[in-house]
């Protein structure tokens, strides 16, 4: 058994999910600019994200996780998640961001897990606040270890575009940085030179 592990967020998606809440809900810039800083790894992830979703407080979670389910997909995203099946991978999609965009995706695109963190809700709208597995910075390592150690696998690739992608690419035998930061492009086996995942497919059987 092989192992492939996305990133969700600008990989899978081609959006941030908490910016794309936080422009509906009229706290985007501010909210673009902390994303920005903490994929770039110029912030701490924890911090930057209790702040971020701070600013959601108050926001409908009906109207939240309709927008969550409704995120554009990166070209060929279906088509290597079937194409790795095919190779002999099992799917998986680590996320700093949240179940509800996260679970969905896992169902439309055939994905074997997702692992992200939970908005809070009470009385139908958000709190500002959000837990889960994936609130730091190396969460994202943390569980891919826990994860070859449970599965064992032959072999493991890592695709993601922010900084805290960049220790679970230490893990990996392969890694694709792809729409990518400067700083997760230098630490990556494989930069991908398009927004098509499929390329990712044609790096494999090269």
């Amino acid at each position: 058994m092989k192992l492939a592990v996305f990133d969700f967020d600008s990989t899978l998606v081609d959006a941030e999910t908490i910016e794309v809440l936080a422009q509906n809900y009229g706290v985007g810039q501010a909210v673009e600019n902390a994303t920005e800083l903490a994929m770039a790894g110029k912030a701490d992830f924890y911090t930057s994200l209790l702040s971020r979703a701070s600013l959601l407080k108050g926001m409908d979670a009906m109207w939240a996780e309709a927008i969550c389910q409704n995120l554009p997909l990166h070209l060929g995203a279906l088509e290597v998640v079937q194409g790795l099946h095919a190779l002999g991978y099992k799917v998986v999609c680590l996320s700093g961001g949240f179940k509800w965009a996260t679970g969905y995706f896992k169902e439309k695109l055939g994905l074997d897990a997702d692992f992200s963190n939970t908005l809070h809700v009470r009385d139908g709208f958000l709190t500002g606040q959000v837990s889960g597995p994936l609130m730091r910075g190396d969460s994202k390592a943390e569980i891919l270890a826990s994860l070859q150690s449970l599965l064992k696998p032959k072999h493991t690739l890592a695709i993601g575009d922010g900084a805290n992608d960049i220790g679970m690419f230490k893990l990996a035998d392969l890694s694709v940085a792809f729409n990518a930061k400067e700083i997760t492009k230098k630490a990556a086996t494989f930069v991908a030179q398009s927004l098509d995942l499929r390329e990712i497919l044609n790096y494999l059987k090269a």
